[in-house]
Parts: C-alpha cells; sequence; structure tokens
C-alpha cells in the first residue's frame, strides 16, 4: 500500500511542527524577560526593555519600583526599614524583591535559566 500525497502532507506538517516546538523550547533566552509587579492593587507585567518608573499602591503608601537599563530595583518606599531599597537591582530571571510592610513583590520571569547560575545561597 502506497501513502497518499494527503498522507505525506500530514506527515511533513507533523514534523514542521515537531521542529518549531523543540526550537522554540531549546533555544534558550528566546523569551523575553519582564518585571511583574505585585500590590494590592493588582498585578502588573512589563517588559525590561524599557526604562520606567512605576508607582505600586499599597497599605502605608507609594512604593515606587523603577526599571532602567534592563534592570530593577525599588527607589522608594514608606516602609520604615527601607530593606527593598537596599536590596539592590535585580536582572535575572528567578531574581525577585519585596518591601514586605508595604505587600509589594517584584519578581522577573521569562528568558531561560542560565544552567551555571547558583540556585540558592546561604549567607
Amino acid at each position: 500500500m502506497r501513502p497518499k500525497p494527503v498522507d505525506l502532507l500530514i506527515i511533513l506538517a507533523a514534523l514542521v511542527v515537531i521542529a518549531m516546538s523543540s526550537m522554540a523550547v531549546y533555544s534558550g533566552n528566546s523569551a523575553t524577560l519582564r518585571a511583574v509587579i505585585t500590590g494590592s492593587g493588582g498585578e502588573w507585567v512589563f517588559p525590561l526593555g524599557a526604562d520606567r518608573r512605576i508607582p505600586v499602591n499599597g497599605p502605608l503608601g507609594t512604593t515606587w519600583v523603577e526599571i532602567h537599563g534592563k534592570q530593577v530595583h525599588v527607589t522608594d518606599s514608606p516602609c520604615l526599614n527601607k530593606t527593598c531599597i537596599a536590596s539592590g537591582d535585580i536582572s535575572a530571571a528567578g531574581q525577585w524583591l519585596a518591601c514586605l510592610p508595604n505587600r509589594v513583590f517584584v519578581r522577573i520571569e521569562g528568558g531561560a535559566a542560565d544552567e551555571r547560575s547558583v540556585d540558592a545561597g546561604a549567607f
């Protein structure tokens, strides 16, 4: 029994879909990094490629999050100890910042995790 042209077309289409899916999954940093900011008013997503200053409201007031040069940091917050400001910049997928008293959480998603990076650390 010989395959019909329609059968060959279906097999070819399936192989193309498999190849494209494999390239998308295993290509590394094809996904864009984005900052996900959570506050009492909701959750917002911003790409790291565009510089901006974002006000995030919480129970204590406004926490200011800045995206600049593909890095994210907290520039100002109404909390007493300012640990979120002292935390510095984050720029890689999986990193996060938090202002716990004001209930603001910032994390970076997207991209592919670098296999050489540290998963956890202890001080």
